[in-house]
Order: structure tokens, then sequence, then C-alpha cells
């Protein structure tokens, strides 16, 4: 049976709300670097997000067992926060939210190969590896192809930044399955949104040089509340009904909110090379996440990635 047959109506919604949530934080990010510095919206993000999941996190006594490999824990938020909502946030200052939305879909790709180097031999095998190729091939197409979707060495500086944070996305799942497996997840995010908020707060009040405006403060909060703290609850009730392997496959769907979003609300240009090599990055992350099954095992085929 097909991995979507075996969802419900209840499925189905919580699929299409993610699809939604982890698509448009890319068009929220590019409307609050308008006014606000990156290191202001991640604390702002981050705190907003923490307040609202600590209350959830203290009904399930989820925050005891996460303190107790507190290090760890840590070690997730820098590499699953602080850095890639730092870098989403510097690199939307050049990139378009729709270029930027799609090549953090690239995650599946440097998966693949961050578990090959932990000694996965399955993680490349010919299908995937093709996968990687295509992935790749498409992401050059879309930054160097026809339309030149990128502009100036800024552009690639910024490209290469929302790379380092699909690496950095693809590792952060390793984490949590070897050294946070015995740990609700709920309270290693809870505890790592708070301490990455606090660790930016005083960065973001002295980077923070402009009163920001009306729509940047509604797309910071929106971000906190909607795009951190919902999207978690929303996340977690969805592999809760439908499984971990299963769970990930509205990550396909998240580039084709944030590109359409970013054209129709930001008037963001869609280039040649983006129609091109779009089609080509999602085939290539799908290949490269499944090895070309259709079906998805029962068991954990596939880590999550933990946000948008």
């Amino acid at each position: 049976m097909s991995a979507l047959q075996r969802f419900d109506a209840r499925a189905w919604l919580l699929f299409a709300a993610m699809a939604l949530i982890w698509g448009v934080p890319y068009l929220f990010i590019k409307e609050a670097v308008d006014s606000y510095s990156p290191a202001a919206i991640v604390a702002g993000r981050t705190l907003i997000g923490a307040a609202i999941l600590l209350p959830f996190a203290l009904r399930q006594k989820a925050l005891r067992p996460a303190w107790s490999k507190i290090w760890w824990v840590l070690l997730f938020g820098a590499i699953e926060m602080a850095g890639p909502f730092f870098l989403l946030g510097h690199a939307e200052q050049t990139l378009p939210s729709g270029l930027t939305g799609l090549l953090v879909s690239t995650v599946p790709l440097f998966a693949a190969i961050f578990a090959f180097s932990t000694g996965d031999r399955t993680a490349l095998s010919p299908s995937r590896t093709i996968g990687l190729v295509v992935g790749f091939l498409g992401v050059a197409v879309i930054v160097l192809g026809p339309g030149l979707a990128v502009q100036g060495g800024g552009g690639l500086v910024a490209v290469g930044e929302v790379l380092l944070v699909a690496v950095l996305y693809a590792i952060a799942p390793f984490i949590v399955a070897t050294k946070l497996k015995d740990v609700p997840s709920l309270g290693s995010i809870t505890i790592s949104l708070a301490v990455v908020g606090l660790f930016y707060l005083p960065l973001g009040l002295l980077t923070q040089h402009q009163v920001p405006t009306v729509s940047s403060t509604v797309s910071l909060v929106t971000l906190g509340v909607l795009c951190t703290a919902i999207a978690f609850i929303a996340f977690f009730a969805l592999i809760a009904r439908v499984g971990p392997a299963r769970a990930p496959l509205f990550t396909y769907v998240n580039p084709v909110v944030a590109i359409v979003l970013g054209a129709i609300i930001l008037g963001e240009q869609i280039t040649i090379g983006l129609i091109v090599g779009f089609p080509l990055v999602i085939f290539g992350c799908w290949l490269a996440a499944t090895g070309g099954r259709l079906r998805v095992r029962d068991g954990v085929d596939e880590l999550p990635p933990l946000s948008g």
C-alpha cells in the first residue's frame, strides 16, 4: 500500500497544514528582515515559540528528561536553530524567499551524504547517487542558469549560507536519533528554543538599529507563533498519526508553497532557470531520500526534518 493511501482525513488535514506552515517561513523572514536584524529575528522567533510550548512541555513532564542530557540538547539547538535561523535571516536580505525555500529543500541530499559518511553504505546506492547528482544539477541550473536567479557575489554567498542551513538541518535529526532518542522531543525543542532565544536576545538588541515596521513585527510574531510553536505541535500530531517515516512527505510540497507565495505576494521573479531546475531538485531529493521506493516501510526509514 502506498504511504499516502494510509492517511486518514485527520492526517491529510495535518499534512496540508504542515505543507503550508513550513512553506511560509521564508516569506515571513523576508518581510521581517526589512526592519529587524537577523539576530533580533532569531531572538523573537525562538522566545515566542518557547513561551507557547512551555506549558505543553510542563504538562507532559518533558523538560526533566531533556535536562538530563542538556549538552546534547544544546548541541541540537545550535545545529537545528541557532545557526540556521540566523543564516536564513541574513541570506534573505539578498535572496528571494521562494529561492531560499527551494534551496533548503536540498536537505535530503546532504542527509544521504552524511548517512554514508557515518557508515550507512546503502545511503549512496546507485539510485540515491543519481538523486544526488540530479538534485545538485538542479541547484546549479537555478543559481547559474537562464535568468540568473542569483545576482552578484553577495547572492552567491547567500546561496552558500542557505546550503549550509540545509547541511545543518540534515545533521540535526541524527543527533536526535542517536543521542536524544529516549528524550521527549517536546522537551528538547522547548529548552533549545529558550536557550537560543536568550543567547540571541542581547545580540538582537545590539544589532537592531531602526524602528521596526508594523508589517515586519507581524511577520516576526507569526514566525514565532505559527511557524515555530504551532508547527512543532502539528508535526508531533502528524508523527503520532502516520509515523515518523511518513510524516516528512509534506517537505516535498514546501518549496512549491514558498515559490508561489513569493511570486504572488512579494512579486518575486520566476526565472527560466527556476522553472527548469525546480523539478530537478525535487526529483533528486526524493530519489536521494527514498532510493526510488514508492512505498514507505513501517520502520523509521528516513529521519524527519525538525523545522522549517
